[in-house]
């Protein structure tokens, strides 16, 4: 015998969850100290002034 199912609890519960893994993907891109996001800022500025030190001059414009 089938089992009967609310469809309405079913589509509240399947938004539920996939709200949790929302949550899930935001707490771990945006949930960082302070510290953590200068950490990381600092270490992208630096990759960035080390790749624009080995450019080379545009002899173009020179």
């Amino acid at each position: 015998m089938a089992e009967i199912i609310n469809l309405r609890r079913a589509r509240k519960h399947k938004a539920r969850a996939e709200k949790e893994v929302r949550a899930d993907q935001n707490r771990i891109a945006f949930g960082r100290t302070k510290a953590e996001k200068n950490l990381t800022k600092a270490e992208r500025d630096l990759a960035k002034s080390r790749l624009d030190a080995h450019q080379r001059d545009d002899p173009e414009k020179a």
